[in-house]
């Protein structure tokens, strides 16, 4: 798909290249941040999944450089109209030096490590590292990032615990639902590992999920280690998209918890036995058949069901509603100028094949001999 007809397509495409973002899913984090105040008092964050490196970048310029995007720099921008119309303001129309350096805030010892599978170009004060967060081996690294001069290789978890993860991964969608959510719950589950290592108490975890026929029973495991749990759709995220935001705050595990590489969550604990004498079965057993399978039996099933204890994560949309529709085309004037993204893949899953068909003679469409 050419440049211009993507332009046409996507307003946030073409937006982010003007305001120099390196992809346009950085209007999906600033939205949240709207909505849920994601970056007050942080100063330590983590970022899964980050190639490009657009949530990154909205780190860097938020924290490290200061900088006020969407409704906060418009609030500024209305207190600054606001003090001069009142006279607060000098005579001269140009701001003071104190007043410049006022237009920024840059936070104090700020730490911010992004990692990916995939190589990313620099940004500043991003601690960049290349791993899979599937794989265990990571967590040592990630804690050395963090903290290098108190690092401890037996530690399984941050000696200077981290404010906010985020985690905007997923897979390479195959168009078949139920694999693509299964798959993006599995990238989850390892996200959610790693950031159990490394948050403090009352921190936040935000991570793209799908939504599908069980999502409800995905809230109700993060309700147990998080206070707080919502779920955010942002403008700038198509609605035809089964894609979401989990919002967690309020980091809480329970009374004993501790986070470990060899049992995550408590993954391949046993059902205990139960009681085998005929009808009377009502505690959890398993069994295991002759052709090998396994069966569970979770309680007799004449037992009175009691009360519905389902719980469901408020569903909040984020961002203007005035704002782009992120479904919508929208016509540009004739004069338009095609700018080239901000940051081009470094290593994108088809490279190869282009390489492949340049190497065969063919290019944009035109093969050898036609």
């Amino acid at each position: 798909m050419g440049k211009s007809s993507k332009d046409k397509r996507d307003a946030y495409y073409r937006l982010a290249k003007e305001e120099g973002w390196r992809a346009r899913s950085a209007y999906k984090l600033l939205q949240m941040d709207e909505e849920f105040n994601l970056f007050e008092g942080v100063t330590r964050v983590v970022d899964l999944c980050a190639a490009p490196g657009s949530w990154s970048q909205v780190l860097s310029r938020i924290l490290i450089k200061g900088e006020k995007f969407g409704r906060a720099a418009w609030e500024d921008k209305q207190e600054k109209t606001r003090r001069y119309v009142l006279g607060e303001k000098a005579n001269d129309n140009k701001p003071s030096a104190t007043e410049e350096k006022d237009l920024l805030n840059p936070r104090q010892d700020v730490k911010i490590v992004a990692i990916d599978l995939q190589p990313m170009s620099p940004l500043e004060g991003i601690t960049m590292l290349r791993a899979d967060i599937t794989h265990p081996s990571t967590i040592p690294l990630l804690l050395q990032a963090l903290d290098p001069e108190t690092f401890d290789p037996s530690a399984t978890s941050a000696s200077h615990p981290v404010d906010l993860v985020l985690s905007d991964g997923a897979p390479d969608v195959t168009g078949l639902h139920d694999l693509d959510i299964y798959v993006q719950s599995q990238l989850l589950w390892a996200a959610l590992n790693l950031a159990l290592c490394v948050l403090k108490p009352g921190g936040k975890f935000v991570a793209k999920i799908f939504r599908g026929k069980d999502v409800d029973l995905l809230y109700a495991q993060l309700k147990l280690v998080f206070d707080r749990v919502r779920v955010a759709k942002p403008r700038s995220s198509r609605a035809s998209s089964i894609e979401a935001f989990i919002v967690c705050e309020g980091f809480c595990p329970p009374k004993g918890f501790k986070a470990s590489l060899d049992n995550p969550l408590g993954a391949g604990a046993t059902l205990p036995p139960g009681n085998e004498t005929g009808s009377e079965r009502t505690k959890p057993s398993r069994k295991l058949r002759e052709d090998g399978i396994t069966e569970l039996e979770l309680g007799s099933e004449d037992e009175e069901v009691g009360e519905d204890i389902r719980w469901i994560a408020p569903f909040l949309a984020c961002g203007d509603l005035s704002a782009y529709d992120a479904d919508a085309s929208y016509h540009l004037p004739k004069d338009r100028q095609i700018l080239d993204p901000i940051q081009p893949p470094t290593a994108p899953p088809y490279k190869r094949a282009l390489e492949m068909r340049k190497a065969a003679g063919g290019a944009y469409g035109k093969t050898k001999g036609l």
